[in-house]
This record gives C-alpha cells, structure tokens and sequence, in this order.
C-alpha cells in the first residue's frame, strides 16, 4: 500500500489499532491507486482529513488536472474519515461519490480537506474540497460510505504490525 509514515492520528485512535496489531499508517494510507498518483494524507481523523496530490501525472489531454483524479482523492479522504468514525469494529464502503469540477489546474499540487456532514451508526457522509496552491477551491465533492462491520474474511486484508 501507499506508505504514509507522516500521517497524524489522534493519540487514542493510534492505540486503539496498535492493540489489535493493526499497521495504522498502511491501513488508512491512499492505497496503491493514491500512491501511484501521488496522495500523500498529513492529518486523519474522523474530523478532519487532509491530502495533497501533484497535478503532474494526474492530467487529461488537455494538460489539466484530470476531474477523475478529484475524484480519487476525495474518495480516498472521505473514506479515511468515516473507516476513522467508524473505529475498529467496522469498515467503510463508498455508496455515493459526486464531484463538481470548478476550475482547471495546469501544474502545482492540489489539497484535500475532507470533513464530515453526517456521522451515524450505519453511514456517513464527508464533504470534500480540493483547492490548488492559491487556496481557490478546484473541486466540490460529497461521498457517502456505509459503515459495516468487520466481517472475518474482511480481517485477512486488513495490513499486519511488523
């Protein structure tokens, strides 16, 4: 998976997943899409979820950010938060992804922040925004995820503690 050694977790979140032997950077990393695009997370939490991404690599024909690279990263921090919300015992599934593209970036890198509209039991929904460098928001996004629980053939992919 992507390797995200920098991301900062919350002290207790950090302890709840070192006592079941669960790698908490590689578990909550951009995965190997985000790392082949470049994602790299620098704050988790179920509050607040921060990303940056390069535009070089991730273009269209045109030369601009490519909307489903948006996309991948909103995903990726929407999802980060609510696998955060939903702790240990659940895992989440993306249900619903909507991007609204507002702007074109030719070059630089572009930043996420994920933060939640709703928090329950069963799903929750993060709403995105990806700005480029000026701090001019580039992408509007909301995705939902169904909170389920942990399903034992799901604990076999979840990554080990060395």
């Amino acid at each position: 998976m992507g390797e995200q050694h920098d991301v900062k977790f919350p002290q207790e979140v950090i302890d709840e997943y070192a006592a079941l032997g669960v790698d908490l950077p590689a578990l909550f990393s951009a995965g190997h899409l985000g790392a082949r695009m470049g994602v790299r997370i620098v704050e988790a939490s179920a509050e607040r979820v921060v990303a940056t991404m390069p535009v070089e690599g991730n273009t269209q024909p045109y030369g601009l950010l490519h909307g489903g690279a948006s996309a991948v990263l909103a995903e990726t921090l929407g999802s980060v938060g609510a696998m955060l919300h939903g702790g240990s015992s659940k895992i989440a599934v993306g249900v619903d992804l909507n991007c609204t593209h507002h702007r074109g970036v030719r070059s630089g890198l572009v930043t996420g922040v994920a933060t939640p509209l709703h928090r329950g039991r069963s799903t929750a929904t993060y709403e995105i925004v990806v700005s480029d460098e000026q701090g001019r928001r580039v992408c509007s996004a909301r995705l939902t995820c169904l909170l389920r629980e942990v399903r034992p053939a799901d604990a076999e992919q979840v990554p080990a503690t060395n």
